[in-house]
């Protein structure tokens, strides 16, 4: 009479089989080539997934770069006058020179700097104060929440740049760091009003009632518990609050409230303006600023609608 073999007998019978043996795990397996597309943080491949944030992000890393390398970029000093007035682009001078003798293209590069550190430091400064402001107001119920929203209601209504002219205009001195102090006390108030609104919604939640019943302080719940979980409106924030600042300094540079010692866009614009650069034929001189300034918001914009993405999954590409 036969007898059955087991399964684990007929299995070892076979060539090159192994008994209780999990195959590998191929290179080829369908779900390979996905893990492979994952690289990065999931919020970069968010901002990045989006065609409008990617070209802002290539867009500010330019700039960035050239600030970052502008004395290696630049051919000569923005400052130096040792050349003639008014030449026309050439090879040695690729956007010409100003009427005092200064190389354009210099100025530029130099400019992108100026504009840069402006927009990072006003812009960190007045998310800073929008922050603590309007997130503790948010979460302090009674007193605190009236005063500090009465505060943050009469900066609303004040008109922001007749304010900034005047404290620009009697400032005894002059540089960027008043422009980023400027651009601070006058641009708080919206982000503040917007944090305000947003933690009234989140000061009930479990995790917070959890972190009171746990003992911990006012400041640890608004800033460890409740802040992380606004990171995208934060940093949405602090691209306007940054936006706002670089607009904000060559407007003031071109009507002369700057410092003229800085080479900024703003300083490029109000001595092309003074030179008159468009009767003279030098439109270059006034319109490469005025680009760059354009391009520059325009990318810190387009940025904002992967920011916005990544609190909003229905805004998502991909």
């Amino acid at each position: 009479m036969a007898t059955q073999q087991p399964a684990a007998a007929s299995a070892a019978a076979q060539p090159g089989a192994v008994a209780g043996a999990v195959r590998p795990v191929s290179g080829d397996d369908e779900a390979t080539p996905r893990l492979k597309k994952r690289r990065g943080p999931l919020w970069f491949q968010i901002l990045w997934v989006n065609g409008k944030t990617r070209a802002g992000i290539i867009m500010l890393g330019v700039f960035t770069f050239v600030a970052v390398f502008a004395p290696w970029i630049a051919p000569y000093d923005p400052k130096s006058q040792e050349f003639d007035p008014s030449l026309p682009v050439s090879a040695a001078h690729w956007l010409g020179t100003t009427s005092q003798g200064q190389d354009i293209f210099s100025q530029l590069v130099y400019g992108a700097r100026t504009s840069m550190i402006v927009g990072l430091l006003g812009g960190l400064l007045a998310t800073l104060i929008a922050l603590i402001v309007g997130m503790t107001a948010g979460y302090l119920q009674g007193w605190v929440d009236e005063g500090l929203s009465f505060f943050i209601n009469l900066a609303l209504v004040i008109p922001v740049l007749p304010l900034m002219i005047v404290l620009a205009a009697y400032s005894p001195v002059r540089g960027i760091g008043l422009i980023v102090f400027i651009i601070a006390i006058t641009g708080w108030a919206w982000g503040a009003r917007v944090k305000r609104s947003q933690i009234i919604t989140l000061r009930t939640r479990d995790y917070v009632t959890a972190a009171k019943f746990a003992g911990d302080g006012t400041m640890r719940i608004i800033f460890r518990e409740i802040m992380p979980n606004m990171t995208s409106l934060v940093v949405a924030g602090f691209m306007g609050a940054a936006t706002a600042a670089v607009g904000a300094e060559a407007g003031l540079a071109f009507l002369g409230l700057g410092d003229p010692s800085t080479v900024s866009w703003g300083t490029m614009l109000y001595f092309a303006e003074n030179g008159s650069a468009m009767l003279t034929g030098q439109w270059i001189w006034l319109f490469t600023p005025g680009i760059c300034l354009a391009l520059l918001i325009t990318s810190l914009t387009l940025i904002n609608f992967g920011v916005d993405a990544l609190s909003n999954p229905h805004l998502r590409e991909g």
